[in-house]
């Protein structure tokens, strides 16, 4: 065979093979994008379908699921009449699951997004409740439990007359007594220390910004003991005498008393421990106690009873009304 014939048979089986190739493309082609233009988009589901699913899942205890529901009608209806309130609740969603910094991002939306809503006291009160959740042991830094005193504090400004104002001053109160705590910790370490000018200023601090709370008597005590180790007998008499005028029955006192005993310290201005003592006696035994300084303000008894505090699970999973979201006009383009 000649050497054209053979070019000529090879240039053929080429052009078949490239008619192939060319087809089996064509064929491909038409599977991987003419069938994708004629199959349906799958239906987006309405804002209110949405929201009922997440409602749904909350009180199914799914929270995840609540959440991502809330989040898909937010992205794809923001000018819904349910946008507000599922803001609200995604947040509701993620304080129940424990993601507490989630929560309080989505409350910080709602928050400045409705200010005047009527459910803007129930939000600050949650995201209040987001950082009480997170407070630490007493050994730990406590900078989380000044910011949920802080945030309980904006609920009661805000809000003086709503029902969550009363269970914010609750866990005020268990948030200084959380402090007061740390300061009786840190108070009892410079004592066993024998720093003692620095354990008497923690315990004072006690005694004089947080009366309220129980670690009062303990104070009092440890300066009682404190000031007996120095040798300072008349300022261990004194805190003894506020410690049982308004704590007679507090094991401290019997401590204190005991000491003051052994001491042979005891006038007839102490009572006897666990004895009622009246009105009058009281008032002329709050004189200040002593400090390491000086002197400072006495501090009340614990009259008040604990309140009942609320139950967050509790909280409204269907908030008040809906309101529609005037759709945003296009700003005028400057001529």
């Amino acid at each position: 065979m000649s050497v054209s014939a053979i070019t000529h048979l090879s240039v053929r089986y080429r052009l078949r093979h490239l008619v192939s190739a060319g087809l089996l493309l064509g064929l491909s082609g038409c599977g991987l994008f003419g069938h994708g233009k004629d199959e349906p988009k799958p239906k987006l589901a309405s804002a209110e379908t949405m929201y009922n699913n997440g409602i749904d899942a909350l009180r199914t205890r799914r929270y995840t699921l609540a959440a991502a529901e809330f989040e898909v009608l937010q992205q794809n209806y923001p000018y819904s009449g349910y946008i507000a309130n599922a803001q609200l609740m995604e947040g509701y969603a993620y304080y129940l699951k424990g993601k507490y910094p989630e929560a309080v991002q989505q409350l910080n939306r709602f928050i400045g997004l409705h200010p005047t809503s009527a459910d803007a006291s129930y939000a600050y009160y949650l995201r209040a409740l987001c950082f009480y959740e997170q407070i630490a042991d007493v050994q730990r830094d406590q900078q989380g439990t000044v910011e949920a005193m802080d945030a309980l504090e904006e609920v009661i400004t805000r809000f003086p007359q709503s029902k969550y104002a009363r269970d914010a001053q609750l866990k005020i109160d268990l948030c200084r007594d959380h402090l007061a705590g740390k300061e009786m910790l840190v108070g009892r370490y410079y004592q066993r220390e024998r720093n003692y000018e620095a354990a008497i200023n923690r315990y004072q601090r006690v005694v004089q910004d947080f009366q309220t709370t129980n670690h009062v008597p303990e104070a009092l005590e440890r300066m009682v003991e404190v000031y007996l180790d120095l040798g300072l007998t008349d300022q261990a008499r004194k805190s003894g005498i506020v410690l049982g005028f308004n704590y007679p029955g507090s094991k401290w006192y019997r401590f204190a008393y005991s000491d003051l005993k052994r001491y042979k310290l005891l006038t007839n201005k102490f009572p006897m421990p666990g004895q009622v003592v009246n009105a009058s006696q009281q008032k002329t035994a709050m004189a200040p106690p002593p400090t390491a300084t000086g002197i400072g303000p006495a501090p009340a008894a614990l009259t008040q009873a604990p309140a009942k505090p609320m139950d967050i699970k509790a909280a409204p999973v269907q908030p008040v009304k809906a309101q529609p979201v005037a759709p945003q006009q296009p700003a005028a383009t400057a001529h």
